[in-house]
């Protein structure tokens, strides 16, 4: 034989279901920012490619705008110098860029276990009310 049920009221019963949607709303923040820092931390290594990548595009800009300029000022082997550096510096910028928005491109910031917690939660609600 099973022992006895204490019958709770109505008020003890819905202040306990208030108490543990909070717990669950608290539990489900915790979860979404660590899966957005997870996210950010992601981010940052081709982020931060990226940033290099545009940092030399403007190097490489300028040492082409000199080696124009060389060019046109003075028909030397000057400007021949400065035309080869601001090229390698110009492709190996658009190699970085190139790096960066493919690996930004992989990255996913849709905090996807908070979604399919908290569609459970609302279950687990929904039934709890019924």
């Amino acid at each position: 034989m099973t022992a006895p049920q204490t019958q709770r009221s109505v008020p003890q019963i819905l202040e306990d279901i208030a108490s543990n949607l909070t717990q669950i709303v608290q539990g489900e923040f915790r979860l979404a920012k660590s899966e957005l820092k997870e996210g950010a931390d992601e981010v940052a290594g081709p982020g931060a490619a990226l940033g290099a990548g545009v940092a030399l595009a403007f190097y490489g800009l300028g040492f082409l705008l000199l080696a124009a300029m060389y060019a046109l000022s003075l028909v030397m082997a000057g400007w021949l110098a400065t035309l080869i550096v601001g090229g390698v510096l110009a492709v190996a910028a658009g190699i970085l860029i190139s790096a960066g928005i493919t690996r930004l491109k992989r990255v996913n910031l849709t905090p996807c276990k908070t979604i399919r917690t908290l569609e459970e939660d609302v279950q687990w609600a929904k039934q709890q009310i019924k």
